[in-house]
């Protein structure tokens, strides 16, 4: 795992300054704190930085940018790719023999990419990875790649006739030439989705990678991006004889994802929450090996008062004894909180408004101190197996509106909605939705419906917006879908589907990403495994929805691996005692902090998201707050300054 950066000259004009490539790379030290590489073509055209969190083949042979033997193609890589060993005995099968490392993955990555081409060479990957190649055997080109499901992120910029790249965005904001400016339509996305959706930042000019593509930059700046990867595209619908054999197959292809994702020659350990998704992770990691061998860790929050939210050390204590794990909790104070904040919004680059960064950040940490560098999670496994409660309620919403209710009848439900008051909002929306023949579900998480959106907008903004609605990124969505063959377009595949194309990879697998790097840990998530992802697309709905029962085909698939408890208690999310602690002790700094946001910045209405503060809406408060704090941070100063890094465990 590694932070990438790098410069390429489009105008010819200029050179790539190595001092600046140089603090751009260094920027993101966090990310790789074992060395870092500078690499310069010698017209200085041309140029890549690399910082270095030593996982697999920690020699310095294996150190980047790493250039081939005929100095033509150069890879500088952030991941892993887990099948490394199979692809170079392939290659090696296929002639290929002139190798420097004994396993390194990236020199496979590299020799993969050289033999095979680009779309060859990611067919045959399994892993997650951000990766860029520069090319000149031919006509000199320049490739971006991410990943199939999104786990590693890539941004990218075009100013002064250069193009720069990089793992994180405060990378790209040290070069001089780029404007700090707030992209305004991702604003208004973000206000729906909690995120902003790709190619957009909220930094106008800086753009991001979706998930599954690539981009493909000549030496004149001319650019192309190419999707690579469709996860319904590339399942197949299964017809098995029974509910056994499916479960027989996802246990299958979980526990071939987790065994790859041991891979490493550094300690690994798992995030441990209790919940279905990471006992199960924890449980076939800790397969076959001693007891204590492998090092679990579980969060939650110290203190009796903790605003409702119920700690879940005892599930994890129950799956720790079945396991035999070395386990280790990490109960956060509210002032530890509270006092990270503002170190969060720094790392996360643009907001992310999703409280539960916090306590990844300090799982993360606690692992690290421990001596762990990679831990598997459990991230994935709702999003593929229907296990979010909302969805059933999506589900059924969905159903009912292909009934043929006549467009009269559900206008006047409408207005009916419309006058009792705001306790049906979202329902209103949805309504609204099916009225204009649109989507219903956009997601797993909603901020804030179209309508509040538009009454919070500042009055400039809601004229300028008054054409646009966040369905416009859903409906880009939705293409991909409806071209899918019929059997795979079911209510179920199209939550997973929209789930995998927007609220995963930019704001939970993000949310991982940042905050372990932050830690410099590596996390690895089994469940994302693309065999996983399209085996569990490939599941007739009504076995993976069995009866409606959340996880019901995963349910019945790992209850032979992890105590039976786990599987039937109610599901609990990863988050914070937000409402109490926010509101008690933040509250007024939260108000100040988004009043000065309102007030400099002419976005949003201040007297509008009053309200919100009158309302005690601590969740939608939060949405706003990181906003605030994130213009605050990498917007508003003349000159951008790094924070002193704190740890949050010892």
């Amino acid at each position: 795992m590694c932070g990438i950066v790098g410069t390429l000259v489009t105008n010819g004009v200029g050179v790539v300054e190595p001092s600046i490539l140089e603090k751009m790379r260094d920027a993101m030290h966090l990310r790789g704190p074992d060395g870092g590489g500078l690499w310069l073509a010698d017209d200085k055209k041309a140029g890549f930085g690399h910082r270095r969190l030593a996982i697999v083949d920690l020699t310095p042979e294996a150190d980047q940018p790493m250039v081939s033997e005929c100095g033509k193609v150069v890879l500088t890589f952030n991941g892993e790719i887990y099948n490394h060993a199979d692809i170079r005995a392939e290659l090696m099968a296929e002639g290929v023999t002139d190798w420097r490392t004994d396993h390194s993955d990236t020199e496979a990555l590299l020799q993969a990419y050289m033999h095979w081409g680009l779309e060859g060479c990611l067919q045959r990957l399994r892993g997650m990875f951000a990766f860029s190649v520069w090319d000149t055997r031919g006509k000199p080109v320049l490739h971006l790649v991410r990943d199939r499901m999104g786990i590693k992120p890539l941004y990218y910029m075009q100013v002064d006739g250069q193009l720069h790249f990089a793992s994180e965005i405060k990378a790209l904001l040290i070069n001089p030439a780029q404007v700090r400016k707030v992209n305004e339509e991702a604003l208004f996305h973000y206000l729906t989705f909690l995120t902003t959706p790709a190619p957009m930042t909220l930094f106008e000019g800086i753009h991001k990678l979706a998930n599954g593509t690539y981009l493909t930059v000549d030496e004149n700046g001319e650019s192309v991006v190419t999707r690579y990867y469709d996860p319904l595209t590339e399942s197949s619908m299964l017809n098995f004889e029974n509910d056994e054999a499916y479960a027989s197959g996802v246990q299958e292809k979980l526990r071939e994802a987790v065994t790859l994702r041991k891979m490493a020659d550094v300690p690994v350990g798992t995030f441990l929450s209790g919940g279905i998704d990471s006992s199960t992770i924890t449980s076939l990691f800790a397969e076959g090996t001693e007891k204590g061998q492998v090092k679990s860790f579980c969060v939650g929050y110290a203190g009796e008062d903790n605003q409702g939210y119920a700690n879940e050390f005892e599930y994890a204590h129950a799956v720790v004894d079945h396991a035999g794990t070395e386990h280790h909790d990490v109960r956060i104070t509210q002032q530890e909180l509270l006092d990270f904040v503002e170190e969060m919004v720094w790392l996360q680059d643009e907001p992310i408004a999703d409280p539960s960064c916090a306590p990844i950040y300090f799982v993360s940490a606690k692992a690290r101190a421990e001596g762990i560098i990679v831990a598997q999670s459990g991230e994935g496994a709702d999003e593929i197996f229907i296990g979010y409660e909302d969805w059933r309620k999506f589900f059924n919403l969905m159903n009912y509106n292909s009934w043929p209710v006549p467009t009269f009848l559900k206008k006047a439900v409408l207005r009916y909605l419309e006058k009792s008051g705001k306790g049906y909002r979202f329902y209103t929306e949805y309504l609204r939705r099916a009225i204009a023949k649109k989507p219903i579900f956009w997601g797993g998480a909603e901020a804030f419906t179209e309508t509040e959106k538009r009454v919070l907008l500042s009055d400039r903004l809601r004229q300028k917006f008054a054409d646009t609605s966040s369905s416009d990124i859903v409906e880009k969505v939705r293409e991909r879908f409806v071209v899918q063959d019929k059997v795979k377009q079911t209510t179920t595949n199209w939550m997973s589907y929209m789930d995998l194309n927007m609220r995963l990879p930019e704001q939970l697998l993000m949310r991982t990403d940042k905050m372990s790097m932050g830690t410099s840990l590596e996390v690895r998530v089994p469940f994302l495994d693309h065999h996983v992802v399209e085996f569990g697309l490939g599941i007739p709905e009504s076995v993976k929805f069995r009866g409606k029962v959340l996880k019901s085909i995963l349910k019945k698939a790992v209850r032979p691996l992890i105590p039976h408890q786990i599987i039937d208690r109610r599901k609990q999310g990863l988050g914070i005692p937000l409402h109490g602690w926010l509101l008690e002790q933040y509250g007024e700094r939260a108000e100040r902090e988004i009043k000065q946001f309102c007030d400099e910045t002419d976005m949003l209405d201040w007297q509008q998201v009053q309200r919100l503060f009158e309302e005690k809406r601590a969740q939608h408060i939060w949405y706003l707050l990181n906003l605030a704090l994130w213009w605050k941070t990498f917007i508003k100063p003349e000159v951008m300054t790094f924070p002193n890094m704190k740890k949050a465990a010892a």
